[in-house]
């Protein structure tokens, strides 16, 4: 009967720990990361040297030029200059401030969109970029640059109807914040020191309980971030099966770069977890092959 009653505390505490871990970690990410301007920013700001979004961008704003051009035989010509001039343009400073500027914008429309306060697709606004991109263009003289269109030309990060079914999702994790974070961690103490009180009066029978606790939390961890990686990568599937394939390549590179820490901590919980389980199961070998025979 005990041994029932154990295996069934092991199962529980795994899939407790394999549903806690990753919903602390994304109601931590949507806290820290995602509702901070400053580090939304700071985790968008190096796209700007990222070669699909830099294609991306300049096939947006070649593409809504050449609306208002008319050139001809030479239309494919100019086309492909235009398009170079403004890929070139991608590498400068100028462009990184522009991208920053633009971020900062596109984060009102995600703060927006997690909000319930919109039902249309979170974007990211090129107009300050097309600005920067045709004051550059006409300082050097580059033909009909004067007829850039300075206007809404957007990247899809999320479409509407996937905005809509992830909204409810994002309110929650939001309402949790940090605490679900607190509250794995309590109870993985609390699996551990359990056990450990109530191993009885002989220390060694205490300290094997726990250790035995302090694998299956470890376990349970590593398990957790697994399912979270599991999670990121079914979200992002997901997310870019409803972007415009022109633009699936930069909507990518825009959710990788937000995600990016939330790809780091999997690894770094997943380390840890496994260690830590490692270890207890080791010591625990440890402590009964050299504990004194009847």
């Amino acid at each position: 009967m005990r041994t029932y009653l154990s295996t069934a505390r092991t199962v529980a505490v795994l899939v407790l720990l394999a549903v806690l871990v990753p919903v602390s970690a994304l109601s931590a990410w949507v806290d820290l990361e995602i509702d901070n301007t400053d580090r939304y920013v700071a985790a968008a700001a190096p796209l700007a040297s990222d070669p699909q979004v830099r294609s991306t961008v300049a096939d947006l704003i070649t593409d809504a030029t050449m609306k208002q051009v008319e050139a001809g035989p030479l239309q494919s010509t100019v086309r492909d200059f235009l398009h170079q001039a403004v890929l070139s343009f991608t590498t400068t400073d100028a462009f990184q401030a522009a991208w920053n500027a633009a971020n900062r914008t596109a984060h009102e429309a995600v703060t927006a969109a997690l909000n319930g306060n919109t039902g249309e697709a979170v974007t990211i606004d090129l107009a300050p970029v097309t600005e920067q991109v045709r004051q550059n263009l006409e300082k050097n003289g580059v033909p009909f640059a004067d007829r850039i269109p300075v206007q809404h030309t957007d990247i899809t990060l999320i479409s509407a109807d996937r905005a809509d079914q992830l909204r409810q999702t994002f309110r929650l994790l939001r309402a949790g914040s940090v605490w679900p974070a607190v509250g794995t961690v309590v109870f993985a103490v609390l699996t551990v020191l359990v056990p450990w009180v109530r191993g009885g009066p002989g220390r060694g029978r205490s300290a094997h309980a726990a250790l035995t606790a302090t694998a299956v939390a470890g376990f349970g961890f590593a398990l957790g971030a697994l399912v979270l990686r599991t999670v990121i990568a079914i979200a992002r599937g997901r997310v870019l099966a409803e972007v415009p394939g022109s633009e699936t390549g930069g909507a990518a590179a825009v959710y990788d770069a937000l995600t990016g820490s939330l790809r780091t901590t999997v690894w770094i919980v997943f380390g840890t977890g496994l260690a830590v389980a490692l270890c207890a199961v080791f010591a625990r070998w440890w402590a009964a092959r050299r504990r004194p025979g009847p």
